[in-house]
């Protein structure tokens, strides 16, 4: 068994595991064992259990790691976790009690994504969004070249409305775990300014990165650094 902490990588809203691809090759490489969690994107409780029966099957220390939408689910999913040693939120939300995903990003002003850039689904008879292929490159990952943006927009996976609109219960890891928060300051999604914010409330070590809401795509090698800092500073 390896001696260093397995990294849990959770993706979020619009996206999969396959955006963590650049990360895991150089966490690999370093020599750490990673699990890219397939995120469910059904809604917050059911979401968040299905992470935390992920991460209690994982031998030893982990970190956890989450973009997006994924960062609500560490912080609800860690909270009864006795193997995370960290928290790493990477462009992620980072929900107080009573807080919902789009109460945070419509909080701050900047943010493209909304009724303008998105479609509504009907499945099972809820309705789910995703982002309007044409305004995807825009909204999710304007630093990445076209081609790839377009393959991520063709590739996204639509999340439950509820999900985004469910309001956080529980008690915040982020108040009982060290967390990492990186910050991308071109963000479409979620703006840097509510990254801000809410790095700055769990007094998260914070590192800022010019990058689009697609920061793993684009900018793979500082996801990478800022993970390995937080493995490093917590084993």
């Amino acid at each position: 068994m390896s001696s260093k902490p397995t990294i849990v990588l959770v993706h979020g809203a619009f996206a999969d595991s396959s955006s963590w691809t650049g990360v895991i090759t150089r966490l690999r490489e370093q020599g750490f064992p990673v699990v890219a969690a397939a995120n469910p994107l059904r809604g917050v409780d059911s979401d968040a259990a299905y992470l935390a029966e992920v991460v209690g099957n994982v031998p030893g220390p982990v970190v956890l790691v989450g973009h997006s939408y994924g960062g609500v689910l560490i912080t609800r999913a860690a909270a009864d976790l006795p193997n995370v040693r960290a928290l790493v939120y990477i462009a992620a939300f980072q929900p107080e009690a009573g807080e919902s995903v789009f109460g945070l990003s419509g909080r701050f002003a900047g943010g493209k994504l909304g009724p303008e850039t998105t479609n509504v689904l009907a499945h099972n008879g809820e309705a789910e969004l995703s982002i309007k292929f044409e305004d995807f490159a825009e909204v999710f990952a304007a630093d990445v070249p076209a081609e790839t943006a377009a393959v991520l927009a063709v590739t996204q996976r639509p999340v439950a409305e509820r999900a985004l609109a469910a309001a956080f219960d529980g008690v915040p890891a982020w108040s009982k775990l060290p967390s990492w928060a990186l910050i991308a300051s071109q963000d479409n999604a979620i703006p840097a300014a509510a990254q801000e914010f809410m790095a700055e409330r769990a007094a998260s070590v914070v590192t800022r990165v010019d990058a689009s809401h697609a920061v793993s795509v684009s900018r793979p090698d500082v996801v990478a650094e800022v993970i390995l800092d937080a493995a490093a500073r917590t084993a």
